[in-house]
């Protein structure tokens, strides 16, 4: 089956600095670098490592960062015909100051991002329809999701959403989706439940089946991660790895979702899979330099199956 991705791109611009300035204050900083990122583009890089057909769905600016994304996703395999160069606008941009303690400053320039609209979507359409299993994010306009995921479930297609950044959605929303992503701080904003223990979980991810989702699964970092349908609240359990950094392991986890259900596994196999993928994910620096390939997985897998 076919994957594609419908959000967002941006650069990350990282500055390391031993503090953070004060107003008006020059200081110098230790270390910088470039980053592609963006929820979208982190996901589609995630399939396009795990080997999968992904198509993503998004635009850039008409500036240099635009030109490294689109090579960057050419290079993992991702195909880039959903792509539009926005004239006159920045491509989407995270300015992040990072100090020694590891504490962060974040600035997001949506940029182009923000100019994903309905108009776009049916723009782009007789791509996008063409594609099998879906996966949508929250740093694109709102509109533009709705529209787009309520189209593409009248034709029939598979949604998964990760419901991120965390904001409250419109309820018609609901019954549109297959899988919904949250971690434990998104579905706490979804539902309005206060999330104590395994049992508000599966409280709140009753609350969402309630609205018309079909399957909830919550991600749960090196717990793993928990499902909840109609008829189950049931525990996959995560992996044991020496994380060294969790940048974009929730987006390594929807493409492991998306990869394992577009060839086939069942629901709690594509969780354990995606489990591996968002672990895997954080035992190196970086968010898509540590995505893994799908002999890599495996391999992970079948190691920690022998353990068991």
């Amino acid at each position: 089956m076919k994957t594609c991705v419908i959000g967002s791109i941006n650069m990350d611009l990282v500055a390391v600095v031993d503090r953070f300035p004060q107003p008006g204050e020059t200081i110098i900083g230790r270390d910088f670098a470039t980053y592609p990122g963006g929820k979208g583009g982190n996901q589609a890089v995630a399939l396009g490592r795990l080997g999968a057909d992904v198509l993503m769905v998004g635009k850039v600016g008409n500036d240099s960062f635009g030109e490294q994304y689109l090579n960057n996703l050419r290079v993992n395999g991702v195909s880039n015909d959903g792509i539009k160069i926005h004239e006159g606008i920045s491509t989407g941009i995270a300015v992040i100051e990072v100090d020694t303690a590891g504490e962060n400053h974040i600035v997001v320039i949506p940029g182009a991002n923000g100019k994903v609209d309905r108009e776009f979507i049916e723009e782009k359409w007789n791509l996008i329809i063409n594609r099998d299993i879906f996966l949508f994010q929250l740093e694109i306009p709102l509109d533009a999701v709705l529209y787009a995921v309520k189209n593409l479930k009248e034709a029939g297609k598979l949604i998964i959403l990760d419901p991120a950044p965390a904001r409250e959605l419109p309820d018609e929303i609901y019954k549109c989706i297959d899988y919904i992503t949250p971690n434990e701080t998104e579905i706490a904003v979804l539902t309005g439940t206060e999330i104590d223990e395994d049992g508000d979980l599966e409280k709140a991810g009753r609350k969402l089946v309630e609205k018309g989702v079909k399957h909830v699964v919550i991600k749960a970092g090196k717990r793993g991660a928990y499902l909840a349908t109609r008829d189950d609240f049931i525990h996959v359990p995560g992996f044991g790895v020496q994380s060294v950094d969790t940048t974009a392991a929730g987006d390594s986890f929807n493409a492991g979702l998306a990869f394992a259900l577009a060839r086939g596994d069942d629901i709690l196999e594509s969780i354990r899979f995606a489990n591996a993928v968002g672990a895997i994910s954080t035992t190196a620096k970086g968010a898509q330099s540590a995505m893994p390939s799908l002999m890599e997985v495996e391999s992970f897998i079948n190691q920690q199956t022998v353990n068991e």
